[in-house]
């Protein structure tokens, strides 16, 4: 039942290449960084990565993807990652663009066993009709493109299918967690982390604070340990902020 290991590249060290991930976090709240750059460290390649965004340039995921070890990513935002953009405008990376609310739903409903749901988000557009592009040549061509979904109409409004996602892995951050591997989340850490938690096959927790069984309130438990399979505690954990906006001092 004790989950915890002693060493970070001992949580990582059998993550295969080619893995499918999923990766909490949302810019840099809530990333499990530490355990990105044990893998980073690792060596895995072809990494199918799902997560919001890929970090940003020299954080997060954003190592990995400078590294050339990323091969596909599910996620709903480029924004401020300047090689993300480069290296999909350049054919080196697989992109599936997916609107924010249904990539969290899609993991939710892995988690709990559901294959497939219906939603009213994207009927209408290309994430419906196909046709987004989610690899360029590298002439600047179209390489592969999304496929169409099924659209059904329930009460007279219009629903498109998406499928749930069930990675291989997922590498999340928590605040506090006791040896079961029962997880809390802090405040707006919370995001994508318990998602992702619930939804992969083999999930990795690196955790600030570190309690014995039966010192966490059950009522705070945010991902109960049965979805965890390992964790390691990592004090200190780095939390750069994404922006940083201040003014003179009055």
């Amino acid at each position: 039942m004790d989950k915890a290991f002693t060493s970070v590249a001992e949580v990582v060290a059998d993550i295969p290449d080619g893995a499918s991930m999923a990766v909490g976090g949302f810019g840099m709240c809530g990333v499990p960084s530490v355990l990105i750059a044990a893998l980073l460290e690792q060596g895995a390649r072809e990494l199918e990565t799902i997560s919001n965004n890929l970090g940003v340039d020299g954080f997060g995921l954003g190592t990995l993807l400078a590294a050339g070890r990323i091969r596909r990513t599910i996620g709903s935002y480029i924004g401020n990652n300047k090689e993300f953009a480069r290296q999909y405008l350049a054919g080196e990376l697989e992109v599936e663009l997916t609107p924010q609310g249904t990539l969290a739903e899609r993991l939710r409903a892995g988690g709990v066993g559901i294959p497939a749901f219906y939603t009213p988000a994207g009927v209408g557009t290309l994430v419906a009709e196909g046709g987004l592009p989610w690899r360029y040549a590298a002439d600047g061509s179209v390489a592969l493109s999304s496929p169409a979904r099924e659209v059904r109409e329930f009460d007279g409004t219009r629903y498109l299918l998406e499928r749930a996602l069930r990675p291989d892995y997922a590498l999340v951050h928590a605040w506090k967690a006791d040896r079961h591997g029962n997880l809390v989340y802090r405040h707006a850490a919370r995001n994508f982390n318990p998602d992702c938690a619930a939804a992969a096959r083999i999930t990795i927790a690196e955790v600030e604070h570190l309690v014995e069984p039966g010192d966490l309130d059950p009522d705070s438990i945010h991902t109960p340990g049965i979805h965890v399979q390992r964790l390691v505690h990592v004090p200190g954990a780095e939390k750069p902020i994404e922006f940083r906006t201040t003014r003179e001092e009055s």
